[in-house]
Formats: structure tokens, sequence, C-alpha cells
């Protein structure tokens, strides 16, 4: 399993939406999620906040439209 993130929370999350064929990632310095409307979410590869897989899976929430 590649790593994304240093959260395993994100790691997960980001495997899932990649798995569904949809969503694409792009690696570079950061890893960048790209949702099947084409909009763009950067993946927090070293967080530091605590609530940061929260905000994230809001992030991906609000890019799938739910």
């Amino acid at each position: 399993m590649k790593k994304y993130s240093n959260d395993k929370n994100i790691n997960v999350l980001v495997h899932q939406l990649l798995q569904s064929g949809v969503w694409h990632i792009r690696r570079g310095r950061h890893p960048v999620l790209t949702a099947p409307s084409g909009k763009r979410l950067t993946v927090p590869s070293t967080p530091s906040d605590r609530r940061a897989f929260l905000n994230f899976k809001l992030d991906v929430r609000r890019l799938q439209g739910l």
C-alpha cells in the first residue's frame, strides 16, 4: 500500500477514493487528488493539526457534492 500521508486515517481515505476508479492522484512534493468534477485537493502529507483528518474528510465530501 502506497503512503500518501503520515496520518493513517488520511492514507486509508485516499486509498478508498482511488479504488473507486473515479478519483485520480498526481504525485509531487505534495500529492494532489483530482475529483470527478475536475476540482483538486491537496493531501496533507505531514499533518500537524489534530483535526487534519476531519478537515480533509469534510473537503472531500464538499467535492463529492454530499
